[in-house]
C-alpha cells in the first residue's frame, strides 16, 4: 500500500522483545545479570531474570494465526510471526495492513516495567529501564522515523526518578510512558497524593 493511502494509527500494539535488545544499551558491569533468553528442552523461548522465568506467551504474538490458535501457552521465536520482534518485518506487516503509525507496549518487562522495578538493587533497575527505553526509542522506533509513537517504561519506585526519566526520554523524542493503573498495590502512594507531583510536572 502506498504511504499516502495509509490512515490507520494503532495505539494498542505489542512487541516481543528480541534477544539482543540489551547488547548495545546496558553497561558491561550489568550484562551478566541482565535478562537472558533461554531455549528450553521442550522447545520454548523464555526470558530469565532475577530467579524468574517469563515465557513468550502465544497471546502476545497471535498475528497471522486463526482465532482457534490463540492462547497463553509458552512459545518460541520460531513459532512467532517475525513482525512481532523484527522491526523490518513489522514495517512490512504495517504496510500490508495499511497501518501508518503504531504505539507498541512491552511484553516481558510488564506494562509499567514491574519486572525491573521489583529488583532490590534500584541502581540496576534504573539501568535496565534506561536500556529498555533507549532500545525502544532508538532501535525499534528510530529505525523507521514517523511510523512509531515511542513509549517509555517508568521508574515507578520513585516519583523523582520517574520525572527525571520523563525528561530524559523527551530529549530523545519520546512523549509517552506506560504506567500502572493503580500504584497502591505496588506499595506506592495513591495518584491523589502529592508524592507524584514531580512526575505530573515533568509530563506537562
Amino acid at each position: 500500500m502506498e504511504m499516502n493511502d495509509m490512515i490507520l494509527v494503532s495505539v494498542d500494539d505489542h512487541l516481543c522483545e528480541p534477544p539482543h535488545m540489551f547488547d548495545e544499551h546496558l553497561a558491561e558491569r550489568w550484562r551478566d545479570e541482565a535478562p537472558k533468553l533461554l531455549h528450553t528442552d521442550d522447545g520454548n523461548d523464555v526470558w530469565t531474570f532475577n530467579g524468574a522465568i517469563i515465557p513468550n506467551v502465544g497471546l502476545n504474538a497471535v498475528a497471522g494465526r486463526p482465532k482457534e490458535e490463540y492462547g497463553i501457552e509458552p512459545t518460541s521465536f520460531e513459532e512467532i510471526r517475525p513482525g512481532c520482534y523484527d522491526i523490518d518485518e513489522r514495517i512490512k506487516d504495517m504496510d500490508a495492513g495499511g497501518v501508518l503509525g503504531s504505539m507498541c507496549f512491552p511484553s516481558f518487562p510488564g506494562f509499567a516495567g514491574r519486572l525491573f522495578a521489583d529488583h532490590p538493587d534500584k541502581e540496576f533497575a534504573a539501568a535496565l529501564i534506561r536500556a529498555y527505553n533507549d532500545w525502544h526509542i532508538q532501535e525499534w522506533c528510530g529505525s523507521y522515523p514517523g511510523r512509531f509513537i515511542p513509549m517509555a517504561l517508568p521508574m515507578i519506585w520513585s516519583a523523582e526518578e520517574c520525572a527525571a526519566e520523563v525528561r530524559r526520554v523527551a530529549q530523545l523524542g519520546c512523549h509517552s510512558m506506560t504506567f500502572t493503573e493503580n500504584p497502591v498495590p505496588l506499595g506506592q502512594p495513591s495518584f491523589h497524593d502529592e508524592y507524584w507531583n514531580p512526575f505530573w510536572e515533568a509530563l506537562v
